[in-house]
């Protein structure tokens, strides 16, 4: 059963007990996104979460091992819309890679429903990381290197004649389409995005029509 909710010094209202450890996540993918790692402190995420500290550090014993459940959280997430993305689409290879550049340019997939463009959160946590998170950094690393290599592996399907070297062109038109879509808070670089990676497909792929 869940606690009753009290009322603090200055008047949050605290819940404690069952779904405390979601609303922390929850507070935690919307804060760190929107306003940053560094700069949300736990204060800030327990009022978000209404939770007190104590209950902050019953499930978290730190602000680090939070980073890492969120961007281990927002991983699966990620994964589970990929797999949706591609699995019974009934899309040929190439027309799946390409739907990787519609879903950035149309629905990006950010943890959110932001005002505005905060970029990937992997990438944002390995700038704020700078070498001070080790583990942030290896969980950082691991995604982009699966990322890399899922695109790779479609390429392969597809009959690119060098599936690593288009995987890793592809990704990096992701990254750098995510990046200037912050920069601007614009989502025209996705949609840019999308006809530079058809050429590179198209290139990649030998007697394939243009991926439409």
């Amino acid at each position: 059963m869940e606690k009753k909710q009290t009322t603090g010094a200055t008047g949050t209202r605290r819940r404690g007990g069952r779904g405390a450890r979601e609303r922390i996540l929850k507070a935690a993918a919307e804060l760190f996104y929107e306003e940053g790692i560094h700069a949300t402190g736990v204060a800030r995420l327990a009022e978000k979460a209404e939770v007190s500290s104590r209950t902050f550090y019953q499930h978290f014993p730190s602000k680090n091992a939070l980073v890492e459940e969120y961007l281990k959280t927002f991983d699966e997430q990620i994964s589970r819309n990929f797999d949706e993305l591609l699995n019974g689409s009934g899309l040929s290879p190439q027309e799946q890679l390409l739907s990787v550049f519609n879903k950035v340019a149309e629905d990006p997939m950010t943890p959110s429903a932001a005002s505005v463009m905060r970029g990937c959160p992997f990438h944002n946590a390995a700038v704020e990381a700078a070498g001070s998170m080790p583990d942030v950094t290896g969980l950082v690393q691991r995604y982009k290197q699966r990322f890399v290599e899922r695109l790779a592996d479609i390429a392969a399907e597809a009959g690119a004649q060098d599936p690593q070297h288009l995987g890793w062109q592809l990704a990096v038109l992701v990254e750098g389409a995510t990046a200037l879509s912050t920069s601007l808070d614009s989502d025209r670089p996705g949609h840019a995005a999308v006809e530079a990676a058809r050429v590179l497909i198209h290139n990649a792929v030998p007697s394939t029509p243009t991926p439409r």
